[in-house]
């Protein structure tokens, strides 16, 4: 799922997470890997979230979706994985996407 930099703010906030800018040089690699997301960081690696249902019209419920577990302790290094779906649920904000 692609998100607005509202929507961003608000899941990242959520989950302790930081997002991946566009204009990174790995975004492209990701997209070509993973499909067309925003992607996040956070201690247990890297993330998405996965549309989920619609809790009052405006806003969507997501699942966050762990990509790549970090390989060492140092954490400099991903080893992706089969996507896992994990227990934790976001409200990503507005369904609309703001415009720029």
């Amino acid at each position: 799922m692609k998100l607005s930099s509202a929507q961003i703010q608000h899941t990242a906030n959520q989950i302790g997470a930081q997002a991946i800018p566009d204009n990174h040089p790995a975004v492209q690699e990701l997209k070509g890997i993973f499909g067309d997301h925003t992607f996040f960081l956070d201690g247990d690696g890297l993330e998405i979230v996965e549309t989920g249902e619609s809790t009052d019209g405006r806003s969507r419920l997501a699942n966050v979706v762990n990509l790549a577990s970090w390989a060492d302790e140092t954490r400099t290094a991903l080893a992706p994985h089969e996507p896992l779906v994990t227990d934790v649920v976001v409200e990503v904000g507005p369904n609309e996407p703001e415009r720029d």
